[in-house]
Formats: C-alpha cells, sequence, structure tokens
C-alpha cells in the first residue's frame, strides 16, 4: 500500500521555534464558564481559506491544549460519548495521544484552488487528512492534532455487481473489477469540521442567529457557541461522509477526463437489510456500476456516501412517518408522501444540500461528466456552487421496487428530473398507491 510520501511531500513553512509551547491542561480540573478574553484563553490562530496550512493553522479540538483549543465540540461527532464512556469506566486513557505512524494518505489529495477560497469548504478541513506534515512543526511541540480525514484503500464486494456480470452489462478487467465481482476502490472517511461564518453564509442567516439555533436545539449542550464567538469552528456530533472512487484519484480534479458522480445519503433500511419501500440500494448499485464503467472506460467514478439517514431527520421519525403513511385512509398514496413526513417532523427534508458539495470541492471536482441523480436540490446545490454538470441520469424503471414506485412518483410530481425515463401529471399522482 503506497503512502503520502510515495506521492508528494508537504514542506511545513514555519519553524516549531515560532510556535508557542502546547498547554498540557490537567484532566481532573474542569473549568464551566469561558468566555472570550477569558485569563488563559489564547486559540491557536485559525485563519480559513489561507494559502497554506502554516498561515492557516491546525484543527485543535483535543481536550488537552484547555486554552488553546480553536474548536468547539469533539472530534469523532457522535462517536465520542463512547469515548466518554470508555474513560468513565477507567478502559481508555484520557491522556492517550494516538500513534499515528504508518497512517499517512494512501494518495494525498490537494491541494486544489478550492481549499483556498474560505466560500468553497466551509464543512471539511481539507487538511484533515495530512495533519501529521502540514502541521509538523505543531507536532514536534508536542501538540494532539487529530485527523479529520482518513483515506485508504479497499477491496468492494457488492452482490448486484455479480448480477451485473452475469447478465453481461459490465465484464471484469482484471483492475478495476475482478473475476468474482470484487471492485477496487480509493476511499475516505471525512468528520465535518464547520467554519461557522461560512455555514451561516450558506444558510442566509446571521452567525449569531446560528450559534443560537445550535444552542438551543442541542438543548444548550455547548454554551461556547454563545460565550466564545472568537472561536469559529464547531465540530458537530453528526455524522460525517464516506468518498469511494473507482479509478485514478489523481486525475478526478482533470475536467478533460470523464467523471461519473453519485452523491448518496444514507438508507439503513435499503441500504443494508434491502428494504423495498424506496429506491436508495437500487440507485446505489446503478451508481456503482455506472462508476464502474465509467473507469474502465478512462474516466474515474465517484460516490459520495454522506450520513443522512432519513432525510436527516433520523430513522425513528422515518418509520413513524412509514406507520402513517400505510394506515392513512385510502391507502399508501404517492399524492401524500410529502404530506406525511411534514405532518409527523414538520418539514419534509432537512439535509440541506447546500452544505453537500463541500466533499466535491474538497476532491477539486470542477466537472461532473455524468451525475446519477434525480434530485433537483442537489443538483441546484452543485451547479450553484461551481462546478458544471452535463449530463443527469435517472434510475432505470425496471430497478425501482414495486412499493418504492410510491417514491419516485411523488418525486418526479415536485420536480426530480426524470428525463424520458419518467413523467407525472395530477391525475397519474392520484393513481399511484403503495402496499398496505
Amino acid at each position: 500500500m503506497p503512502t503520502a510520501a510515495a506521492n508528494k511531500k508537504r514542506k511545513a513553512d514555519a519553524p516549531a521555534e515560532e510556535i508557542e509551547d502546547p498547554e498540557h491542561q490537567t484532566l481532573e480540573y474542569i473549568n464551566l464558564t469561558t468566555h472570550t478574553g477569558h485569563f488563559g484563553s489564547k486559540p491557536i490562530k485559525m485563519n480559513w481559506g489561507a494559502e497554506t496550512p502554516q498561515e492557516r493553522g491546525p484543527v485543535i479540538a483535543t481536550v488537552k491544549h484547555g486554552g488553546q483549543r480553536n474548536a468547539i465540540g469533539a472530534h469523532s461527532g457522535g462517536y465520542c460519548i463512547y469515548t466518554a464512556l470508555a474513560v468513565a469506566a477507567g478502559e481508555l486513557n484520557p491522556s492517550h495521544i494516538p500513534n499515528l505512524a504508518q497512517t499517512a494518505p494512501v494518495y494525498e489529495f490537494g491541494p486544489f484552488p478550492s481549499w483556498k477560497n474560505p466560500k468553497s469548504i466551509v464543512t471539511i478541513d481539507p487538511w484533515g487528512h495530512d495533519v501529521v506534515s502540514a502541521f509538523a512543526p505543531y507536532y514536534e511541540k508536542g501538540y494532539d492534532i487529530r485527523p479529520t480525514i482518513a483515506v485508504t484503500k479497499a477491496h468492494i464486494d457488492f452482490p448486484e455487481v455479480k448480477d451485473a456480470i452475469r447478465l453481461g452489462r459490465v465484464v471484469p478487467d482484471g483492475t478495476i473489477l475482478m473475476e468474482h465481482g470484487q471492485t477496487m476502490v480509493t476511499k475516505a472517511a471525512i468528520e465535518p469540521v464547520w467554519y461557522l461564518p461560512g455555514v451561516a453564509e450558506r444558510f442566509g442567516c446571521s452567525e449569531a442567529t446560528l450559534r443560537q439555533a445550535l444552542f438551543k436545539e442541542t438543548n444548550m449542550m455547548y454554551p461556547e457557541l454563545l460565550t466564545r464567538t472568537d472561536i469559529k469552528l464547531f465540530l458537530p456530533p453528526i455524522g460525517g461522509m464516506t468518498v469511494y472512487i473507482w479509478g485514478n484519484p489523481g486525475t478526478i480534479a482533470d475536467p478533460n477526463v470523464p467523471l461519473t458522480v453519485r452523491v448518496h445519503d444514507e438508507c439503513n433500511g435499503s441500504d443494508v437489510f434491502g428494504s423495498d419501500i424506496c429506491t436508495c440500494r437500487p440507485y446505489l448499485a446503478h451508481a456503482i456500476e455506472e462508476c464502474i464503467k465509467g473507469a474502465q472506460n478512462g474516466g474515474n467514478g465517484v460516490v459520495v456516501y454522506y450520513r443522512k439517514e432519513g432525510r436527516a431527520l433520523g430513522e425513528v421519525t422515518k418509520y413513524l412517518v412509514y406507520n402513517m403513511r400505510k394506515r392513512a385512509e385510502g391507502g399508501d398514496l404517492a399524492s401524500e408522501y410529502f404530506n406525511c413526513t411534514h405532518r409527523v417532523a414538520g418539514i419534509t427534508d432537512t439535509r440541506f444540500q447546500a452544505m453537500m458539495p463541500d466533499a466535491l470541492h474538497w476532491l477539486g471536482i470542477t466537472k461532473i461528466d455524468r451525475f446519477i441523480s434525480m434530485s433537483d436540490m442537489k443538483y441546484d446545490a452543485i451547479v450553484n456552487s461551481g462546478i458544471e454538470i452535463i449530463e443527469r441520469v435517472p434510475i432505470p424503471p425496471e430497478l425501482v421496487p414495486a412499493d418504492a414506485q410510491v417514491e419516485i412518483a411523488a418525486k418526479v410530481f415536485v420536480g426530480y428530473h426524470g428525463g424520458d425515463k419518467y413523467s407525472v401529471t395530477e391525475e397519474d399522482l392520484k393513481k399511484v398507491k403503495g402496499r398496505s
């Protein structure tokens, strides 16, 4: 497995002696109230969107450096609670510092122009996969800086790909697709790092309004959102995303190399267990097949898998909606598909695709030749972020499960791109009905 050094070695542009010594806070003492300018509070500088990592500064979000933290929240998203349980149970030493030897990314992405634009990427640390190299002077000083991105390689064994081989839709080539159906990918796991001024701008609100909403709607879990307005970074307690790449990672950013892309939001019931009430797994399988074909033909394929279960409303809410749909008077009607979600959740979707293109900008993508999605919201978000999309590819009708006809009809009717495969009138919508 190649290491980052096999690609290119970054050069730190600030000597360690110019960086202040790290604090080593005693973990027995807890400061419950912190304010801007509080005694002993001196966050490490953060100049989001700077030209170099040293000019920008590292993300400091561990508990060891006290007043030098420049991020609110904790690493690993919601999994930080399990870290706390491990500490409480005496199984994990809270002073542990990860040994990052031999963990370098198998491919070192970037830097791309989008990394240096504070508006292009506001929910990911673009240097998060390369912190050991990019912030070497801080490590020399003894700082505990954690990667927020990890890049590795894998063999993917997806049953539908084997079906595609059997049916002759794809042919093993021994490089992208193996004889027994395994595909070779490069993949990157990404934890969210929010630059709050940039996130607020995406949503058309003030930073203060965003901070207040985050504080209130997390039941006041993060008082520093209000008391530490000097800290601009937030590591939210949410799931991240995983990027899967078929082909050559080094040419993804080249607009002359054909690129197939799907951005897919998590659906555990369908993606993992095969529930037939939606098109999630069939569309994901189709995207993987198209990515394989694209890579075999000299291009690349990318699937970005976002942890946004149930349109980011959560699986409990999703199942409540399922019950309402199936028990509705008149049956599970396509005309009531979105209304049922709104009655339960008060809103139909909280995925807010305005943040979604950041992963594509992290990869340096400027043009997508084939976009495997019908979503108007995803398409609009990507195009509005400056990425060109040439072709939109609907899911083939034969891949849509019978009970998912409700979903596909409802979505096409409200604006999802059906191409020449789907067309739904108001009269058609009233006729589409799922099983009880």
